[in-house]
């Protein structure tokens, strides 16, 4: 099934390079273009695309506030996927905690950015560990104690579900939390499906945002802390 993307930047020529680079990837169609988030969201509810690969800084309507429209619509279903630098933005917390589901980074090879939109679409949004290190530090850095967030889903989940959140929070792909657990994969599957349908989050993105939020997982920490009663 094809994927239909938006690309969202203020830079025509970032716009037109990523339309080619991804025009050129099977199955994955790209069907419009927006110069900044008014555009964005007035276009992503319009066309509804599978995707929107997502710039920060624009000028008006940012990427975070578009991204928090996009999101916060409930008749679309799209994804955002965030563009940002090498050196992880200081927005970019902002626009995961706004409903983004990954970040890709701007020098990425057209065949990375054509992985990351099917990541995406697949609702498998997964950061890298080097990416879900930058993140934990800058998520430390922004809100320094964990903030109040209700336990009640957290509570819900079950012993194994939380050591796979956990795992999910450090950036492991399925495959690698199945063999950190030594479960088969589809198990691992079936549990992430049920995180997500527990703490109520679109995709594995936003439940580590989540795990990191509600203290359940903090920087530094292999282990999950106990759940609030």
């Amino acid at each position: 099934m094809t994927i239909r993307v938006m690309i969202a930047d203020d830079q025509a020529m970032v716009r037109e390079a990523f339309s080619v680079l991804l025009g050129a990837q099977p199955g994955v169609e790209v069907v419009a273009t927006a110069a900044d988030g008014a555009e964005a969201v007035v276009r992503a509810r319009e066309l509804r695309p599978d995707v929107v690969v997502m710039d920060i800084r624009m000028p008006g309507t940012n990427g975070i506030e578009a991204t928090r429209q996009i999101v916060g619509d409930p008749d679309l279903a799209t994804k955002i996927l965030v563009l940002t630098t090498f050196d992880l933005d200081e927005y970019v917390y902002e626009a995961l905690r706004a409903g983004a589901s990954g970040f890709l980074l701007k020098e990425a090879s057209g065949a990375q950015l054509a992985e990351a939109v099917r990541v995406v679409a697949a609702g498998d949004a997964l950061l890298s560990p080097e990416i879900t290190r930058r993140l934990i530090t800058e998520f430390s850095r922004l809100s320094g104690p964990g903030r109040p967030v209700p336990g009640v889903r957290v509570e819900a989940l079950t012993g194994r579900e939380t050591e796979v959140l956990t795992c999910v929070a450090q950036g492991l792909s399925n495959a690698e939390i199945a063999a950190e657990l030594v479960v088969a994969e589809q198990t691992i599957k079936t549990h992430v499906g049920n995180i997500l349908q527990k703490l109520q989050v679109r995709d594995r993105t936003q439940a580590a945002v989540y795990a990191y939020e509600s203290g359940l997982v903090a920087p530094g920490r292999t282990h999950p802390r106990t759940p609030p009663t």
